[in-house]
């Protein structure tokens, strides 16, 4: 009977073993997934980080670019500031007239505004080459804009 009760005993200590070793399997299973996944989320997080701090190191190194040439710009566009009020004053000093041609200039100022004059009375006339009868083509100018 000791043997009966031996046998018993080893098949439900093997049933009840396979059970909680399956049992304690799953969880195993599932424990070493969710450390699989933690560790690929974890070098995921890694390598966004790696990626944020070049952007955020190349964003830098533009800007300081940019200062630099926005510095570059405005000390040209002082030079030049200077070059232009500089220039005034040097172009005051030199007339764009000679002092004679000036002096023709104010001595007859009638005579430009007489020749403007005449030139108005001029572009009432038509020119010489104008011919009052029409001719070729215009001659029927009327026929052809009544038959479209």
């Amino acid at each position: 009977m000791e043997f009966l009760y031996l046998f018993i005993g080893l098949v439900i200590g093997a049933i009840g073993g396979g059970y909680f070793g399956k049992k304690l399997s799953a969880d195993e299973q599932d424990f070493q997934r969710l450390e699989q996944k933690a560790t690929e989320s974890q070098n995921t997080l890694e390598q966004y980080q790696n990626e944020v701090a070049a952007h955020l190191e190349s964003s830098a190194t533009l800007l300081a670019q940019m200062n630099d040439t926005c510095t570059n710009a405005m000390q040209q566009l002082d030079k030049s500031t200077q070059l232009l009020n500089k220039a005034k004053f040097e172009a005051n000093e030199q007339p764009f007239f000679s002092a004679e041609t000036e002096a023709q200039i104010r001595a007859n100022p009638q005579k430009t505004k007489a020749s403007k004059s005449a030139k108005d009375t001029a572009l009432t006339e038509p020119p010489r080459d104008y011919s009052g009868d029409p001719s070729g083509l215009f001659s029927d100018e009327k026929q052809v804009v009544t038959n479209s």
